[in-house]
């Protein structure tokens, strides 16, 4: 934030005003005048997360839905989201978590009060300072909100405007003698809007820094000075469109086929661009990578945002957002060059433009409609509510061209799902949601433009064929969810080059038919996700990045002994995220070697039986972030913890009251070696006889959170 320290200061005080009854406190400006910073800025200050028992962000924008705005709280405060609950069932269970507890709720992007009205209800007002914060560009919806005074974004003057630009463009480096000038003259044209100074400063960021260069972008936005607000900003806008390279138009353009706010994965992202034919190949680079490129160089230029995620664990899935102005610039010049058209939602089906041109088709079926031509396709994207399978099925041949297909269906049964779509030459993506299990035919083996294969429910796959060895799917990164997978030598040379690898094996007795051993052979595999019953001989690949190993029968007594195979990871020599959900450490015990998890970043151990946890602090040396989970034997997290200087956050989650007292120590002693701040602990109980020694550990970076259990 720069130029808004005192309306940063208002806002904390009417955060922590001893007024008692629920406040409404509305934020106004004009888009792109940093109200959701403001707001995100202060919903990250630890002092606050300490005042307020729940805190959580609700995204509305102008095509919002109740269902999305309670389910998006609920599942911040790790509440379970049931699917056949109705609007206001979801709305009740959001008021009987709030109630008696002070809460801080953001609202941000808010277009009408009927959002309000429709929501208000399901946020009781316990008279304990609760507060909620609402985002607006509207200063008539603000005053409708609260009866106290809004606070208003204003457009910064010229020395902040200049300080601002002169950060985005230099960083801390300070920007050369010869370019200040004009510099500011370029910062005084963006007419104080922050998002069109940083437009503009990812331009220069990006453009040769020499005067001459300076002075030609100069004039252009001189010649914008004199319109309205509105168009001024989109004026600069289109200045760095324009200026993009001609492989980046069409991945920026693309952008607006997206929800407004809406958090999009950067991998789904990717394979969106690669179906549509955006990127192009490069010698010894996957598309994929030349894709992370693409994002990378629009990110480095302020033209998408890396999103924060309020949805789901942040190490899990990377997400990206674009601001809602530069997505109406993105539509408006989508349209002018006839790019895409994005219909209203609302839009029947008869009235759509002809179906048959269509070259990308995303589209939630909440009722019967008629069958669609999608032979020209690309992407084709269909989420059925009600829609009867039989009808998409039977469709499935039209999609011989199309590069990208997902499917979500809670009805797709296997003896229905249709094999034409295996023999699909073009197919790169294949994405199933709902269902039971699929077996995939042999036609499989010769999909080979295949990248990724995705069946949330899950696959099996049938062996390859013996007599076909030069076939080889060369182009597949992504396989899961497979049932029952066979790592033999024959499936291993057919995919030499898989990144990401999900399978859940189980119930056979002969362990060693799986050939599990042969899982180093895939020497490109940098994320691992198995599922397991009973005792495997297991060998990674020094590739990996990200494993995750969970044990489906947490009580068998036969199962794996995490100590057999924690050696055999703690050396692997690029893993960064490691998850351990269940099996057993013999004896209880734990004890960490020299040399071992040297590039580990996040750890997560849920349900052992550990009693014993013995480290040293050179054994993690890049750890950032802890989750402990349902360690109820522990009796307590190693104190060398502290010790660890990019260790950032500690969460632990209904473990023993023992490893709660040394959560805190550990967060004291790194508070000794590194300053206030550096480490965040946040803990989670739910026995009411410790509560309130529990909280009394609670401090500015120390956070305790009860949560009651439910009775029925």
């Amino acid at each position: 934030m720069v130029g808004a320290d005192d309306v940063k200061l208002q806002m904390i005080d009417k955060l922590t005003s001893h007024c008692r009854d629920l406040q409404i406190i509305p934020i106004v400006g004009m888009g792109g005048s940093g109200k959701t910073t403001l707001a995100r800025t202060i919903y990250g200050l630890p002092s606050l997360k300490k005042h307020f028992y729940i805190c959580a962000w609700a995204t509305i924008s102008q095509e919002y839905t109740i269902r999305e705005i309670f389910a998006s709280v609920l599942r911040q405060l790790n509440i379970e989201v049931d699917d056949n609950l109705r609007d206001h069932e979801l709305g009740n269970k959001l008021y009987q978590h709030l109630f008696h507890r002070r809460f801080l709720i953001i609202m941000d992007d808010m277009w009408s009060i009927d959002a309000w009205d429709r929501v208000r209800n399901y946020f009781p007002n316990n008279k304990n300072g609760s507060r909620i914060v609402v985002t607006t560009r509207l200063s008539d919806l603000a005053s409708k909100l609260s009866n106290s005074d809004s606070l208003g974004m204003e457009l910064l003057d010229e020395a902040h405007s200049w300080e601002l630009l002169s950060k985005i463009v230099f960083g801390e480096k300070g920007c050369p003698l010869e370019l200040e000038e004009i510099g500011k003259e370029i910062g005084k044209s963006c007419k104080g809007l922050p998002l069109s100074i940083v437009v503009v400063g990812g331009l220069l960021a990006e453009s040769k820094h020499e005067k001459e260069c300076w002075e030609e972008i100069g004039e252009n936005l001189n010649a914008t000075v004199n319109l309205e607000d509105d168009e001024h900003c989109l004026k600069i806008l289109y200045m760095s469109y324009k200026q993009l390279p001609i492989h980046l138009k069409p991945c920026f353009l693309y952008m607006g086929v997206f929800p407004e706010d809406e958090e999009i994965s950067t991998s789904e992202l990717s394979r969106y661009w690669i179906a549509e034919g955006f990127v192009k190949a490069v010698s010894g680079k996957s598309l994929e990578e030349i894709a992370k490129g693409y994002l990378k160089d629009l990110i480095g230029r302020n033209l998408i945002l890396k999103s924060t995620g309020t949805r789901g664990r942040k190490w899990e899935k990377k997400c990206c957002q674009i601001h809602d102005l530069l997505r109406d610039l993105c539509l408006r010049e989508a349209e002018k060059e006839r790019f895409y058209n994005r219909a209203s939602d609302n839009v029947g089906i008869s009235l759509l433009p002809p179906m048959s041109q269509a070259r990308s088709l995303t589209w939630n079926v909440g009722r019967e409609i008629s069958p669609l031509n999608m032979s020209l396709s690309r992407i084709v994207k269909i989420t059925e509510n009600q829609w009867p399978e039989v009808k998409l099925l039977r469709q499935a041949d039209q999609l011989v061209n199309s590069r990208f297909v997902e499917i979500r269906s809670c009805i797709i049964r296997e003896r229905n799902f249709c094999c034409s779509i295996w023999r699909f030459w073009n197919l790169q993506t294949l994405i199933v949601e709902g269902g039971n299990v699929v077996t995939a035919p042999t036609e499989f083996w010769y999909m080979p433009r295949i990248r990724h294969v995705e069946f949330k429910r899950g696959l099996r796959l049938t062996d390859p064929p013996n007599d076909q060895d030069d076939i080889v799917l060369e182009n597949l990164q992504t396989l899961g969810r497979i049932f029952d997978f066979k790592c033999s030598e024959q499936v291993v040379k057919k995919i030499p080059n898989i990144k990401e690898l999900v399978f859940c094996n189980g119930g056979k007795r002969d362990h060693d038919m799986y050939c599990l051993s042969h899982l180093d052979c895939l020497t490109k595999l940098d994320s691992l996700h198995c599922v397991f019953r009973g005792k495997y001989v297991i060998n990674f690949p020094h590739s990996l990045k990200k494993l995750i190993l969970c044990i489906v029968d947490r009580l068998d007594p036969l199962g794996i002994l995490w100590g057999d195979i924690l050696d055999k990871i703690g050396v692997l020599p690029h893993l960064r995220k490691l998850s351990l959900t269940y099996g057993r450490f013999k004896k209880g015990k734990w004890e960490t070697t020299e040399g071992q998890f040297r590039s580990l970043k996040f750890l997560s151990l849920c349900g052992y039986n550990l009693e014993i946890w013995k480290i040293e602090s050179s054994h993690f040396p890049c750890l950032e972030r802890l989750h402990l989970l349902f360690l109820k034997k522990l009796r307590e997290i190693p104190l060398e913890f502290a010790e660890i200087p990019t260790l950032r956050e500690i969460v632990v989650e209904y473990c023993s009251y023992s490893a709660l007292v040394s959560a805190k120590r550990i967060s004291e002693e790194h508070e000794d070696y590194y300053g206030e701040g550096a480490l965040q602990v946040r803990v989670q109980f739910w026995r009411e006889n410790t509560a309130a020694e529990v909280e009394s550990l609670a401090s500015p970076n120390f956070f305790v959170k009860q949560m009651k259990l439910s009775r029925r």
